[in-house]
């Protein structure tokens, strides 16, 4: 009861304080002032009485405490006439008025400037540094590989510039990097330069100075409208930045039908990724390429090894194919001509020019040494590579988003005529018409499209997951729809017994899709009921996952080495990269198109003996007469352990490897 009335008069009093201060400056002056006199005075008082020295009169007391109380309160404590203790009250409180203004003003002068440092206002005055524009899920992936970009560099610094408030910023960068575990660990000598600001906004632009910087990265911003504004921050930066620009700019958008309108607003020299495209394309050949994703991770990631570009030095007027073996530390895999134009895995007869540049894969710039690795190439261990015939497969694509139809025209690209895909998703009756029209334009693939939720265990039980040759997983919504119908044209008879009844003219769902854990949740339930199934099968089955958010790669229930394309990770990646070399966006783009080259793993048994041991200098002399680059292998028998899961690019040519039959080897070729 004690401890009630306590708290009740404690809330009382703080109630009346409160008043107190909202009632005003006159009022609150007034109230500190008595109170002030009210400790001050009797305290005087009590100080007087008790000094054994205090005059021994009444009125010579009450002096001593006017003068000491005068003396507390810096009001002087004259004595004297009344006229002349007025005047010199007067004089202190003036001077004290005066001393107290000024202390104000500097103090709000100071406070208002920490307020505007504090608010991201100022202008960053940096010189070669990297801008990043814009805030979202990318912007960790992104601040972490520039971090590590940056690891060999005494002094370099990341200004960003987003919507949001700069101490939070600042938090959340250092909180998401303190817990990436990269080898550089925090931010080393990188400084992180955090701004408030509208990135569409030319004014608020100056803040980071992108006139000064070596690159700008445009991120696209979560939710529907990112594209749109994606192309508006990127029409900011043009009037920002003066042309000629010697600035690299980087973008992406995620709809392949803002790509165009994106590139346009970049102008010149600007560079804009399609996200949907790019994954699209990395789904599909992960699914035909299993274990093709850590490939992808490592030559993307600053941790390992990535594409640089060195002087051809001694190897003008020399064929491309000697040039395999001109370096024991690096991969050659193509050449970047004087007039720009980037050949991967041209033809071994290909001469250099003196103002060529070779591309390849290095641990670091400075470590594409040239070095002859022909003394190291065993002929009597190069075998000629077996027939193996094509056959039409099975697959099976479990989801549907705003990529699905351009990972069906990817299959379609690359399967044998005779495949089947089936496909199992969610639907919905106002965009059937759309996908419809992509399963009439393939012409090597059978698609069937069937309505089911995919995390559902008893339409996952009905397909017969484990006798499809690829399983792949994207994102989806969850939509409460009706099951809808399909042409019959377009269901093979195989269609799995999850496929409900189709009238004629209807066709499947198509949607868009919404980036978020939404997705990722869904996917997650859906990979639990597939790894039941693979365990209740007794095999493991041949699954590539698309996943938003990397934090949830690492819940999933699948296999150590599993097969994930994180979307935003992996286009976070291909911008640093881009960022820290702006050539680099052609050799990905040439990596990435549906004609030309692409990484394969194939088995190392076509290439050499698996009865010795074998410098990887006879594996690429092997790849070179199949006109194929060799930048690596992957172990079947470490495919279970972390961190590299078997795969290991460019290793040193001269080392030897005992490789089993059943391991692969990572080659560059025309698919």
């Amino acid at each position: 009861m004690a401890q009630q009335h306590t708290t009740s008069l404690r809330l009382r009093l703080r109630y009346r304080f409160d008043n107190l201060v909202a009632g005003g400056t006159t009022p609150l002056i007034g109230w500190l002032a008595l109170a002030c006199l009210a400790v001050v005075v009797p305290a005087s008082a009590v100080l007087v009485w008790a000094d054994r020295a205090a005059p021994p009169t009444f009125s010579g007391r009450l002096t001593a405490v006017w003068v000491s109380v005068g003396q507390t309160l810096k009001l002087g404590g004259a004595v004297g006439s009344p006229l002349y203790v007025l005047a010199s009250v007067t004089l202190a409180l003036v001077a004290l008025l005066f001393v107290s203004t000024l202390v104000s003003l500097i103090t709000t002068g100071i406070n208002g400037r920490i307020l505007s440092l504090r608010r991201g206002h100022s202008t960053v005055l940096e010189a070669g540094h990297t801008v990043v524009l814009g805030w979202s899920d990318q912007i960790l992936p992104v601040v972490s590989e520039l971090v590590a970009a940056n690891a060999n560099q005494r002094r370099s610094a990341i200004a960003v510039l987003a919507p949001r408030d700069k101490v939070d910023m600042e938090d959340e960068v250092a909180t998401g990097l303190c817990g990436t575990g990269r080898r550089t660990g925090g931010t080393g000598a990188t400084r992180i330069i955090c701004r408030s600001g509208p990135t569409t906004d030319p004014t608020a632009l100056a803040r980071v100075s992108p006139q000064t910087s070596k690159a700008v990265l445009v991120l696209p911003p979560d939710g529907d409208s990112g594209d749109a504004h994606v192309v508006k921050t990127l029409l900011a930066l043009d009037a920002a930045l003066p042309r000629p620009r010697g600035t690299v700019v980087v973008a992406a958008v995620r709809d392949a039908r803002n790509h165009l309108t994106a590139k346009l607003a970049a102008g010149p020299g600007g560079h804009v990724l399609c996200a949907d495209e790019i994954i699209a394309r990395l789904l599909v050949q992960t699914a035909r390429q299993p274990g093709l994703s850590l490939v992808y991770q490592d030559l993307l990631d600053f941790d390992g090894d990535e594409f640089y570009t060195a002087a051809a030095q001694g190897l003008a007027g020399r064929s491309f194919g000697e040039a395999l073996l001109a370096f024991t530390t690096s991969s050659v895999v193509g050449l970047l001509h004087a007039d720009g134009r980037v050949v991967l895995n041209p033809d071994p007869g290909t001469e250099i020019g003196a103002d060529d540049r070779i591309i390849l894969v290095s641990e670091d710039d400075d470590t594409a040494v040239p070095e002859p690795a022909g003394p190291w190439v065993d002929e009597d261990a190069i075998v000629t590579a077996r027939p193996r015939s094509r056959y039409a497969e099975r697959l099976l694509l479990l989801g549907w988003n705003r990529r699905a139809p351009l990972v069906v025209e990817q299959l379609d690209e690359f399967v044998s005529p005779g495949t089947t895909l089936d496909v199992v998703a969610l639907g919905d009756g106002a965009t059937v018409r759309a996908a419809a029209e992509v399963a009439a334009a393939r012409s090597r693939i059978e698609v069937a499209f069937h309505s089911g939720d995919i995390t559902d265990p008893d339409v996952l039980a009905k397909l017969d997951v484990p006798s499809y040759d690829s399983v792949i997983v994207i994102g989806e919504t969850d939509r409460e729809t009706a099951p809808v119908p399909v042409p019959a044209a377009t269901a093979p008879a195989t269609a799995p017994a999850a496929a409900t009844a189709r009238a004629p003219g209807t066709a499947p769902p198509v949607f868009a899709p919404e980036a978020g854990s939404a997705t990722d949740d869904r996917t997650l339930v859906t990979l639990l009921h597939l790894r039941a199934i693979g365990e209740a099968a007794g095999r493991e089955l041949p699954l590539t996952t698309e996943m938003s958010d990397d934090g949830n790669r690492l819940l999933a229930p699948a296999r150590a080495g599993a097969d994930f394309i994180v979307s935003g990770r992996l286009i976070s990646l291909l911008m640093t990269q881009i960022s820290e070399s702006g050539h680099l966006a052609d050799v990905f783009e040439e990596l990435f198109r549906a004609e030309g080259s692409e990484f394969y793993l194939r088995p190392v048994a076509d290439y050499v003996r698996t009865d010795r041991e074998v410098a990887f200098a006879t594996v690429v002399e092997s790849a070179r007469r199949r006109r194929e680059c060799a930048v690596g292998y992957r172990l079947r028998a470490q495919t279970a352990t972390a961190p590299s899961y078997g795969v290991r690019l460019n290793p040193d040519k001269r080392r030897p490897v005992r490789f089993g039959e059943h391991d692969w080897v990572v080659v560059l070729a025309e698919s």
